[in-house]
């Protein structure tokens, strides 16, 4: 009898603590800052699946997919949301790294346009946050650019020029 009642008593004394931790906002914070868990988990899962040769390569898609997104969504929550107006293209490039990890995993029953079609959102990817990075931050490049071309001229020997 002894031991149920120290049984009883530790599951009471974890109750209380988990709803005095609840009741603080403990798991609200915890949940706020983690959540990007619940899409990377399945990712990692369906990648385990693969390689343990449980799943078929095309499930090798969607896996790439979410653990793109949820790096994109951990970056998002450590640097804010409105980061996100820049980072968009990391979509796109969810899908192209998807389907490119399935052409290389796939054997040789999957098709070379696999491939290319990867190959062309990653660049559109790319292009896309270049072309975005470029429209906001773009006035400071050219300021550093001036910057350094004057420096270059005022301290450079006049042979240069």
């Amino acid at each position: 009898m002894p031991t149920n009642k120290y049984s009883a008593g530790i599951i009471l004394l974890l109750a209380g603590v988990v709803i005095l931790l609840g009741k603080i906002g403990v798991f609200g914070f915890l949940g706020a800052i983690f959540w990007p868990l619940l899409v990377l988990i399945p990712g990692v899962l369906l990648h385990v699946l693969y390689f343990g040769r449980v799943i078929p390569a095309v499930m090798l898609v969607p896996g790439g997919m979410l653990v793109v997104y949820a790096l994109l969504f951990i970056i998002c929550n450590i640097f804010g949301w409105d980061s996100l107006k820049y980072l968009w293209p990391m979509f796109i490039f969810g899908f192209a790294a998807g389907l490119y990890e399935y052409y290389m995993f796939g054997g040789a029953s999957v098709p070379r346009v696999v491939f290319t079609a990867s190959i062309a959102l990653a660049v559109a990817s790319v292009l896309f946050l270049v072309l975005i990075l470029m429209w906001s931050w773009g006035i400071y490049l050219i300021a550093a650019l001036f910057i350094a071309a004057g420096a270059w001229m005022m301290f450079g020997t006049r042979k240069r020029w």
